[in-house]
């Protein structure tokens, strides 16, 4: 699959009002996936179906968001969730402060993490407002599409 074709199936999920689509064909693999009618985050492996081994920049959402959190058994905490696979870094540089942390208080756009996918870096976005209560995963691991990243109490 090429990049125009990706670029039809977003155009395809953009025009039928689509949140999902995900295809397996002869050892290739496409998810995409649309959040609040948001742009679509893309999900390709492996890595070496484009040339050079990598795809394009364009592949990825710049700033993919949060999955939907979800309600905790309270009702008063909920979980951020990566929206993508690939690997969760807490702060913007090796040398720099973690984004947030145990008792940052939050809002809807704060960034509270990165996620690394194909070499693009995807700023993931609380989505939802209060104050973390706990990280669930370790600063430069790999993480799974849906996998609790941060629990958080909401105000």
């Amino acid at each position: 699959m090429d990049m125009e074709q990706i670029r039809q199936v977003i155009d395809l999920m953009k025009a039928n009002d689509l949140c999902e689509f995900e295809m397996e064909e002869e050892g290739f693999r496409i998810a995409v996936k649309r959040r609040n009618g948001t742009e679509p985050a893309v999900v390709v492996s492996p890595a070496a179906s484009f040339p050079g081994g990598a795809p394009p920049a364009s592949a990825a959402a710049p700033a993919a968001p949060a999955v939907a959190p979800a309600a905790a058994d309270d009702g008063k905490t909920v979980e951020i969730k990566s929206p993508i696979v690939g690997t969760f870094y807490r702060s913007p540089a090796p040398d720099a402060p973690p984004f947030v942390g145990v008792g940052s208080h939050i809002d809807a756009e704060t960034v509270v993490c990165i996620v690394e996918a194909m070499k693009v870096m995807n700023e993931i976005k609380a989505e939802v407002k209060g104050t973390i209560r706990k990280v669930l995963v370790e600063n430069a691991t790999a993480v799974q599409f849906g996998q609790p990243l941060f629990l958080v109490e909401l105000d």
